[in-house]
């Protein structure tokens, strides 16, 4: 083999590599960290559909969320291969926890659909990157918080209700005790950020800013599952079974105070512009709907489950408005079209 044949190889490698690292870099310009909202909000509202038994249309929303997670896996695992820069700077921001939160989501409704042998796996994966994410994204904190930083609670407590419905679904009594740890701690970091929170963002957030009642909602849902659990003499919670209930409750009367505000802000400032935080509204929308549905059905409360069954739809709808923006979004991109201000396209110093 020639000298110049010798150099060329390594030099073609060199081209292929650059020019499949530039492809991923554009992919991930139109698909930032937030995007794992996109598989919470779907996951969420098909999770609520089944609560409420519209089964089909729940498994139409189901596989959605599934390919989203597949697609944004993928895209994961390409940047972590050809990227890593990329993939350690934007470890550090509370939105790769999206990633976590959806993980869990989806093993939730999968585990609901009695796919169980899919849902203790996807809990192991939510669980090893929760734990790889929460030093970077601690040790890079910072205040004051917006809406995106509530992901931290809202990752934790995915661990906690899907932990509790796996137990409920396996009987597995030893997993529901242990769901009671990421369930406190996520109340510890709700109190931690909300602290912190910058009360402009309700009338200035790109849509991140309803995970304020949306992390409460997901923490009410796990105090939910946790109380149905120990109704069924799982585990060892069955003595603290009122103090369960009685939290649940007062998690769900915190998380509905958080409306009248976040929908006067919507009316006072409307946010018509497709955002890719916008799905960070889908998820709380959802949350509302199936976090009432577990405490109604805790707590034996008709109203709180009569108010489920009107608000499931106002979740389906916001995910129907988002979900045909994204698509919209996506068509202009394809067509050459390009808008910092969304979020398919935004510039790192400004992505939630």
């Amino acid at each position: 083999m020639s000298t110049d044949s010798a150099t060329a190889l390594p030099s073609g490698r060199a081209s292929v590599r650059s020019g499949l690292t530039g492809a991923l870099g554009r992919m991930s310009e139109a698909i930032p960290p937030a995007s794992g909202a996109v598989v919470m909000g779907t996951g969420i509202v098909s999770i609520a559909l089944f609560l409420d038994k519209y089964e089909t249309l729940s498994r139409i929303l189901l596989a959605i969320a599934a390919a989203a997670w597949i697609v944004l896996g993928l895209l994961l695992a390409g940047t972590v291969l050809l990227d890593r820069e990329r993939v350690h700077s934007e470890a550090r921001s509370p939105a790769a926890l999206t990633g976590v939160a959806g993980t869990a989501v989806l093993g939730t409704r999968l585990t609901l659909l009695g796919w169980d042998w899919a849902g203790i796996p996807l809990l192991v994966i939510a669980a090893a990157f929760w734990l790889l994410l929460l030093t970077p994204v601690l040790r890079h904190w910072v205040t004051p918080t917006v809406g995106v930083s509530l992901v931290l609670t809202v990752s934790t407590e995915s661990l906690a209700v899907l932990g509790a419905v796996i137990a409920a679904s396996d009987h597995v009594p030893w997993l529901l005790d242990a769901a009671l740890a990421p369930f406190l701690l996520g109340l510890v970091f709700y109190v931690f950020v909300i602290a912190r929170f910058d009360l402009r963002q309700l009338v200035t957030g790109a849509g991140d800013h309803w995970v304020t009642g949306g992390a409460l909602a997901i923490s009410t849902l796990a105090a939910g599952r946790l109380t149905l659990g120990a109704a069924k003499g799982l585990g060892g919670l069955g003595s603290i079974h009122g103090l369960l209930e009685g939290t649940s409750l007062a998690l769900w009367v915190l998380a509905i105070a958080w409306l009248p505000a976040l929908l006067a802000a919507e009316i006072l400032r409307p946010r018509l512009r497709y955002d890719v935080r916008r799905w960070s509204t889908v998820f709380p929308f959802g949350m509302y709907a199936a976090c009432s549905f577990a405490v109604g059905k805790a707590a034996q409360a008709s109203g709180i489950t009569h108010f489920a069954q009107i608000w499931v739809w106002f979740a389906v709808a916001v995910w129907v408005i988002v979900f045909a923006a994204m698509l919209g979004r996506g068509l202009q991109l394809t067509n050459g079209g390009r808008d910092t201000r969304t979020g398919c396209v935004v510039p790192r110093s400004r992505r939630g």
